[in-house]
């Protein structure tokens, strides 16, 4: 029989799941989740995996026996079953009773825990459970109607409250009655380990007003003790520069996988937004030419200005059975660090990248002068788009070397993105959006809107952000190097003075969608 995986979802990172959480999820043919967990079940689970939530046609939780009886129905019919359980089912009750319903319907199991909600929410809000005067340990379920709270009293007991976050005024009343003093710290932390998070920090006399005033409910993690002091010096996730900002990133999930990942590790949420399709050229007999002459020996050196001119001439490769081999004893140039990096990838080392500038002009720069003594061809290979501007063919001219400009494909307008991303665009749903060329801001701001005043822009450089005000936008950084790393380094850079001074200030929240003056200068 089929044995089924019992996998806690955790606290509600993806990343904290286990290695061995993570491959049954990969390998599994049916994924069984609770509705609070199916944005996990969608990440984790392979690709040709089903993902089933466990709830009635109203949308309500199914019973922990219909549940296994779900399971169990997947298991008879041979498939790879996960039942994937929302949060620490291991400390919250939860799986002692899927247990039971799954072997009552006489269903092999295992059991695959994770990283606990009382150790990860804690570790993510920066303070841990003991240290201190803090040496023991109490977790309490606030929905618990019979509460010794003398025996929680104590000073040395750091407790640990779940369901308790919307309660936490009436549970420090409690604890202040039973003999614990007023100025023991709290923290409240909803949310926890995801980008969402959101921590309030008080003492038990003051929670009530400070909770008032932060405005926010829902279920978290309460913990009450000395740890919780903790959080001056290991707070490390809600500190993170960029820290919730959804930033647009106006690129295909292609050409901004590793922009978003950085981004990510910044503590930001990437949103890829293509602004231009990638298509063939109108005519492929001259790109068939110019491939067919670099393989006869046509040409000394090819010219790569972009990853989709990389992705191009790979894929016309391809379709004639060659490989990076072809490229043996013909230089290569490129633009751009991710345009190296898909070169590395197709099995080529760029024999030339500009020193500074990643640009056309970048390049001109470190371009050799045509020497017939040292090249025995003079020919350039230049796969480009078809809207390439002629600086780079001009250049290489003037050094003194023949260029087969060659249309390697056509870009166009890509479709408006879906209603919700357009809206948030043009309302300030989006706390930044990253600009890497002129087309992409002019191409945003045709399918999808101007973004909101008090959006950040920030842009590549000067001709991108020249396009910027053009169009009615401040532009609030400018990366000091023409690379998205870095452009995405100095946002960072910018997103935590803002943090900085509106800590300084006061102020709960530095995110500027969360900011909304009354108007802000426009460039004119």
């Amino acid at each position: 029989m089929t044995v089924v995986s019992l996998i806690a979802a955790g606290p509600g990172d993806p990343e904290l799941l286990t290695l061995r959480a993570s491959a049954l999820l990969a390998a599994a043919d049916t994924v069984v989740c609770d509705a609070d967990s199916v944005e996990l079940a969608r990440v984790a689970a392979g690709p040709d995996s089903e993902v089933t939530v466990a709830i009635d046609d109203d949308g309500l939780p199914l019973a922990h026996r219909d549940r296994a009886k779900l399971v169990a129905e997947h298991a008879n019919a041979g498939r790879r079953v996960v039942r994937l359980l929302s949060g620490d089912p291991v400390i919250d009750g939860s799986l002692p009773i899927e247990v039971e319903a799954l072997t009552t319907e006489q269903v092999e199991f295992e059991i695959i825990p994770g990283v606990s909600t009382l150790n990860g929410v804690p570790a993510y809000a920066g303070f841990s459970l003991t240290g201190g005067r803090a040496r023991e340990i109490a977790v309490i379920d606030a929905n618990d109607t019979d509460i010794n709270w003398e025996i929680h009293a104590r000073p040395r007991v750091t407790l640990v409250v779940q369901n308790g976050a919307d309660r936490a005024a009436d549970l420090a009343a409690e604890l202040i009655k039973a003999g614990r003093p007023s100025w023991t710290p709290i923290a409240i932390t909803r949310a926890g380990t995801t980008i969402d998070q959101r921590t309030i920090v008080s003492t038990l006399v003051d929670i009530p007003k400070v909770l008032k005033s932060a405005k926010q409910s829902g279920p978290g993690l309460v913990v009450i003790g000395e740890v919780v002091l903790q959080r001056e010096m290991m707070s490390w996730f809600e500190t993170k520069p960029l820290f919730g900002w959804r930033v647009l990133v106006p690129r295909t999930k292609e050409q901004a996988a590793s922009l978003s990942e950085q981004l990510r590790g910044y503590g930001a949420v990437p949103v890829e937004v293509p602004t231009i399709s990638v298509e063939p050229p109108r005519t492929p007999q001259q790109m068939e030419r110019a491939v067919q002459g670099l393989v006869t020996g046509r040409y000394e050196w090819i010219c790569f200005t972009s990853t989709n001119a990389v992705r191009a001439v790979c894929e016309r490769f391809a379709t004639y059975g060659l490989d990076a081999r072809s490229f043996a004893g013909l230089k290569v140039a490129a633009i751009g660090e991710q345009t190296a990096k898909a070169l590395v990838e197709f099995g080529v080392t760029p024999d030339l990248v500009p020193s500074g500038d990643q640009s056309s002009l970048g390049l001109l720069e470190d371009w050799p002068e045509y020497d017939a003594l040292v090249d025995p061809i003079n020919r350039v290979f230049l796969p480009r788009a078809d809207i390439a501007t002629e600086t780079l063919v001009a250049g290489m001219k003037e050094r003194g070397w023949e260029v087969d400009d060659v249309t390697a494909y056509r870009t166009v307008r890509a479709a408006p993105p879906a209603a919700e991303i357009r809206e948030a665009i043009k309302t300030g749903g989006f706390d930044a959006v990253l600009f890497s060329s002129s087309s992409t801001v002019r191409n945003l701001i045709g399918i999808a809107g101007k973004p909101h005043a008090t959006t950040v822009i920030a842009c590549i450089g000067p001709q991108t952000a020249s396009t910027a005000e053009e169009h009615g936008l401040t532009v609030d950084v400018l990366a000091d190097k023409a690379s998205v790393a870095v452009l995405a380094e100095n946002l960072a850079a910018h997103g935590d003075s803002l943090r900085l001074a509106a800590l300084e200030a006061g102020e709960a929240s530095w995110r500027p969608s969360r900011r909304r003056p009354a108007s802000r200068r426009r460039a004119t």
